[in-house]
């Protein structure tokens, strides 16, 4: 009678094994699952910031599109006649100004431009004020920029930049901000202080991007 029990316990172990096995390998696999889930998702690129946070205060005209936009290969020169397009400024976080000397809320913010530019000196960071002055008023364009440190003359007297946006300028002074994937990524059409705390957090969130 004993040698029946055992006989019947050994076979009852040897049908619960194959469960035991099936439920620890579901169990194993459903904890792989989770540990690939969070992994990929660590490794995941993140998508283009909202920047709608900052539509506030100074920035209350700010314009961020839906999705980013294409920048132009417009040509423009820096202070030296050398010409220059967008994509040479590529992997740097761009504040692209449109201005002119005979534009007088484009003079009022070229200081906050000025102070921006000071404060992101030391990161991928460019301020390019591009003047849109006539050759003859040259002299002009470069005085304020001599009063405006660190700011750099860039010049575009034919208007080709202001038509070739998408859209185009509404008027000046439009200032345009490039991701470091050279995208626009917001648009602002008149004055505005630069070197507020919306504006630098803009910019510090478009530097803290990949």
């Amino acid at each position: 009678m004993s040698e029946i029990q055992s006989g019947e316990n050994g076979t009852g172990a040897a049908k619960r094994n194959p469960l035991k096995w099936a439920i620890g390998a579901a169990m194993l696999v459903g904890v792989a699952a989770v540990l690939y889930v969070i992994v990929a998702a660590s490794f995941k690129p993140s998508g283009p910031a909202n920047l709608n946070e900052f539509k506030r205060a100074s920035l209350a005209k700010l314009d961020v599109p839906a999705s980013p936009r294409a920048a132009p290969g417009t040509t423009f020169f820096d202070e030296a006649g050398k010409p220059v397009t967008l994509a040479d400024f590529k992997g740097q976080v761009v504040v692209m100004n449109l201005w002119a000397t005979w534009c007088a809320p484009c003079k009022k913010e070229m200081p906050t431009l000025a102070k921006l530019a000071a404060v992101y000196a030391a990161q991928p960071f460019k301020v390019l004020p591009v003047s849109v002055d006539r050759d003859a008023d040259l002299n002009l364009a470069q005085a304020e920029m001599a009063a405006n440190p660190p700011l750099k003359l860039y010049r575009d007297p034919s208007y080709r930049m202001s038509f070739e946006m998408e859209p185009r300028a509404a008027g000046y002074p439009t200032t345009v901000v490039y991701d470091k994937q050279g995208r626009e990524r917001a648009r602002l059409s008149g004055d505005a202080d630069w070197s507020s705390p919306e504006a630098r957090g803009l910019v510090e969130k478009l530097l803290a991007e990949r």
